[in-house]
């Protein structure tokens, strides 16, 4: 009794679930007088999840093979969950012997070990010293270690289920903050699969989403990637409709397979140098059609399966992760609203305000022209009326910038097309040309005009840039009732020389869309050229 109560106050002074797992079976093996002695944890198919032997060397171990799962007498007992107790392990009807380098073993005792009136495992006793048999004696003191166990066992279990959830609510925290710093998305992506990594103890952590231009039928991507070969996974594909990430996106519920390279629906990444087994995906809702994604978590092949704890933790982990991922991009968009109605406000005050002032101011220049009899002094105002007029156009292209959408896709409007291929081509120059953009460009253009506009522009650039030497170059688009676009330069001029394919391309396009070219010299002593195209806009 006194070595009993010994067992119990040392299997109950561990927290550590490994460790109380391991001092219940040295205190079986000292109690019962055993030489070898084992704990089989059972899974939730009822067979060997893992199995920890006291009194075999680990150089044995190794030599005899893999662990039992369930089978033979370890099986009995599983299937029939009460003590057991046998003279001779091989009269048993279901004994079938014993692997390879295999030590012998005669008598048995096993008792099952329950947590709840649930069966944890089972406890196994072989081989009592001296040649003896277990008596009864034996079987009621490792009855009632086993019920200690049991308590200690639901101690520990229910200690490190409490440091879990004080990790995810962690690296919740840590996300939620992280996004309200306003940090970009991708680095909270990867906040995500970073915590879910160490907090669940896996291998291998990834984000899945919705590959662009693809829908919830198709597949997703491997948009961050922690862990173990993290270079390989970022940026692969994965079905929706055969892997388990797909399912879990698709479904809305958790899935977990205990290997994935068995699961019916289970896609393994091939090509890693250790391949994966146990794997969990849970969804990462949104508010938004077809964006769920998922987070996928796997350990290496032979590692512990996702129990029901880890499942049901990450899944919470996931929702609140994609809650937080959801308000900072309903946060974005509010900003982005902001913005673009204080850019209408400047916009309307501009059209207001200053053109309207600067229209009256030029109307007054021009009446006032006409009373001053110098020339000099008539010519004088008619320049400074001219460039009221240029002021009011430059204006209006700032208006129309600032009224542009720039929401996603907008670097792609035509506006920031035009202004990219003139920055495009002061890399060629040396110098950035002037760009003034005049009327509704974004609007009034359809795309295939669009697209011969930017390239007519690109050609005229590049011959600036190869053959005219220039040192400024003007450029001006221009939307009305059709499009006209002049590339002015300072530069030697054209000269006689033979057309080159520049301006064989631009009259080629030119002749599509039905329009004109004119290339002529910008100055009146015959040096610089200016080129203008010009193209009708379709009708409507």
């Amino acid at each position: 009794m006194h070595s009993l109560l010994e067992a119990v106050l040392s299997v109950g002074r561990e927290l550590d679930l490994g460790q109380v797992l391991h001092r219940i079976v040295e205190a079986a093996v000292v109690l019962a007088d055993a030489e070898y002695g084992a704990l089989g944890v059972l899974d939730d198919r009822q067979r060997i999840a893992r199995f920890l032997p006291v009194g075999i060397p680990d150089e044995s171990a190794r030599r005899i093979g893999p662990y039992p799962s369930g089978h033979g007498i370890l099986g009995e007992l599983i299937r029939h969950p009460r003590p057991l107790r046998l003279r001779d392990l091989a009269e048993h009807p279901a004994s079938y012997g014993f692997p390879a380098n295999h030590p012998p073993m005669r008598t048995f005792l096993g008792v099952p070990v329950r947590v709840r009136d649930q069966v944890f495992g089972n406890l196994y006793l072989t081989e009592k010293r001296g040649g003896a048999e277990f008596d009864a004696d034996d079987e009621a003191v490792l009855t009632t270690l086993a019920v200690a166990a049991g308590v200690a066992i639901d101690n520990a279990r229910m200690y490190h289920e409490s440091r879990r959830r004080e990790q995810w609510l962690e690296a919740s925290g840590e996300i939620t903050r992280t996004l309200l710093s306003g940090e970009a998305a991708g680095a909270v992506l990867s906040l995500v699969a970073r915590h879910g990594l160490e907090a669940a103890q896996a291998d291998s952590a990834c984000v899945l989403l919705p590959c662009d231009g693809g829908g919830a039928e198709d597949a997703l991507r491997v948009e961050v990637a922690e862990g173990a070969e993290a270079d390989r996974l970022a940026g692969a594909t994965v079905p929706v409709r055969t892997s388990l990430a797909g399912a879990a996106a698709a479904e809305g519920a958790p899935r977990a397979v205990p290997d994935i390279r068995t699961a019916e629906e289970g896609y393994a990444f091939p090509g890693l140098d250790t391949p994966h087994g146990p794997v969990v995906a849970v969804p990462m809702p949104s508010s938004s059609p077809g964006l769920t994604g998922a987070l996928r978590l796997a350990r290496h092949a032979g590692g512990p399966p996702f129990d029901a704890a880890d499942v049901k933790l990450l899944a919470s982990f996931a929702g609140q992760a994609a809650l937080a991922l959801e308000v900072a991009r309903h946060r974005a968009e509010a900003e982005q609203l902001a913005l673009l109605q204080d850019r209408d406000r400047i916009a309307r005050d501009l059209h207001d305000l200053a053109i309207q002032r600067l229209f009256a101011t030029g109307m007054t220049l021009q009446s006032a022209g006409r009373l001053i009899d110098r020339p000099e002094a008539a010519e004088r105002v008619s320049h400074a009326v001219d460039d009221l007029d240029q002021t009011i156009k430059i204006i209006r292209s700032t208006i129309f910038g600032l009224r542009a959408q720039e929401g996603p896709g907008s670097g792609q409007s035509l506006r920031h097309q035009l202004t990219a291929a003139v920055n495009a081509g002061a890399q060629s120059l040396g110098f950035a040309p002037s760009l003034t953009l005049d009327g509704r460009i974004d609007t009034d253009v359809p795309r295939p005009l669009g697209d011969h506009l930017l390239a007519v522009l690109g050609e005229a650039l590049s011959n600036a840039a190869r053959h005219a030497g220039a040192g400024r170059v003007d450029v001006a688009v221009t939307v009305a009732d059709e499009v006209v676009l002049t590339v002015a330069d300072d530069g030697v001029g054209i000269g006689s020389a033979p057309h080159t394919s520049g301006l064989v391309n631009m009259r080629a396009r030119t002749e599509q869309v039905g329009g004109s070219l004119a290339v002529e010299p910008s100055r009146k002593d015959g040096t610089g050229t200016r080129v203008t195209w010009r193209a009708p806009l379709p009708p409507g």
